[in-house]
């Protein structure tokens, strides 16, 4: 059956590309939303650029028809400018009328009331319309096309159970993919492989062209550090693959995923120069905000947000002191301290062009060519900034995407655990040969951590 669905302006902030994927229905537009689109296009960061393309898309539509009649869409559906149903009269007392959210749901309730052959629908990402369409007695959804079911959501690994002999095939130089595996597996999928029988043999492999491998990069130091559980050996493995080309990594916090990522970051462009420069990225959330008001040059701007870097910079100058000499470590003597500061090794990259710390604001048309580019805190993105991040990899570049998709750590409005872009990064980029994922599991951060991590 055909509906009415009547859009929010959030949603096509959340999707710019929103209007494809409504099939052979009709979307209602607001005058209202319009509007707030006229409102937020020269706003700085993640909305104002969502908003400039929802424009344009919506001119680009202009070409097929009329905003008044309805414009057919490619997927057989039309989509139309209302600017009648506009009387707030339906409304209840003690609801403000002069507000926008509440102009937009009376437009859904007259609709709904006077157009008997089709179901109208409110589609909004705001929890409170949510609410007060519901007291209002109208049909009201989220936006779905891009929601990822995150209780099926891709970890990366999986544990297995095999014979002894079979485990000696996997160290003999691989194994072939049994058939019978209870869920789907994909390239460079991780395995801790447990031994049916009394032997008590365990190994963690990978798989790679078909085959289920030992793990190659375990056992090494990384800028001083070496992985401490299961999942973390897995997360270092995809950072130092060669083959791996984007990694996203989840965990909760003091999961690590930070400064494994950048401890790798450091040796491979310091010391290794396997890439030309680090490129780290950061969103500024809430969505909207941006460093532009902020005082002084871009980089005194954006210490404030990229304070997680200098932290994980920080620790892993006390880790690599502390390390042994054959980890790559360095070790002082007891009170003597490295005659350089965080800020003063940060500030001489930055300075030389080997390190830069960005928001997503100055991301777009460049062309990232051998950088590794590290994208923290990807849940508060949108899928569809997400997308436009991987499109810059230029030749020999590798793209990291870490954070927690939970809803707690979420502060963009316009994204939830289930529709933000490090998830459906997750859920689309899983099945290919240059890329891996996995999800972090415990907290290492200190004992204190553990414990707010498990019962807070």
């Amino acid at each position: 059956m055909i509906k009415n669905y009547v859009i929010d302006t959030n949603v096509m902030i959340h999707d710019p590309l929103f209007l494809y994927n409504f099939q052979d229905n009709h979307l209602i537009l607001p005058l209202v939303t319009v509007e707030e689109l006229d409102g937020l296009k020269k706003a700085n960061g993640m909305v104002g650029y969502h908003a400039r393309q929802v424009l344009k898309e919506l001119n680009r539509a202009r070409e097929w028809g009329n905003f008044v009649d309805g414009i057919p869409l490619p997927g057989g559906g039309k989509i139309r400018i209302e600017m009648n149903h506009t009387d707030v009269l339906n409304l209840p007392e003690g609801i403000d009328t002069k507000k926008n959210d509440n102009r937009i749901l009376a437009i859904a309730k007259n609709l709904a009331d006077k157009d008997q052959e089709r179901p109208t629908i409110l589609v909004t990402k705001d929890m409170c319309m949510t609410v007060k369409a519901d007291a209002l007695g109208l049909k009201v959804e989220d936006y779905e096309t891009d929601k990822v079911r995150t209780e099926d959501l891709y970890q990366g690994f999986s544990e297995v159970m095999m014979s002894s002999s079979d485990i000696n095939q996997v160290y003999a130089g691989g194994l072939l993919v049994p058939t019978a595996f209870e869920e789907p597996v994909y390239p460079n999928h991780f395995f801790h492989v447990k031994s049916q029988d009394q032997a008590g043999h365990e190994i963690l492999a990978k798989l790679r062209n078909g085959k289920i491998v030992p793990l190659e990069y375990t056992n090494e130091y990384t800028w001083g550090i070496k992985p401490i559980n299961r999942e973390q050996k897995m997360a270092m493995e995809l950072l130092h693959d060669p083959h791996i080309h984007f990694a996203s990594i989840m965990g909760g916090a003091g999961s690590g995923k930070s400064i494994l990522s950048i401890a790798y970051a450091l040796q491979a462009v310091l010391e290794k120069g396997l890439f030309r420069k680090i490129i780290f990225v950061r969103p500024v959330v809430p969505a909207g905000n941006d460093i532009g008001f902020l005082p002084g040059e871009e980089r005194e701007k954006l210490k404030p947000w990229m304070q997680a870097f200098y932290d994980a910079v920080d620790n892993l100058f006390d880790l690599k002191q502390k390390a042994k000499p054959e980890s790559g470590g360095q070790i002082y003597r007891k009170g003597e301290k490295p005659d350089f500061s965080v800020e003063h090794f940060i500030s001489t990259y930055m300075d030389a062009g080997v390190l830069e710390m960005k928001t997503f604001n100055y991301m777009r048309g460049r062309t990232l060519a051998n950088a590794l580019v590290i994208v923290d805190e990807a849940q508060e993105t949108t899928p569809h900034l997400a997308k436009l991040m991987l499109t810059r990899a230029g030749e020999g570049a590798k793209f990291l995407f870490l954070g927690d998709p939970s809803d707690n750590q979420i502060d963009n409005v316009l994204v939830d655990s289930k529709s933000n872009g490090l998830v459906y990064t997750v859920d689309r980029m899983k099945a290919f040969d240059i890329t891996g994922h996995i999800t972090l599991r415990q907290v290492e951060r200190s004992p204190l951590a553990q414990l707010a991590e498990k019962n807070m």
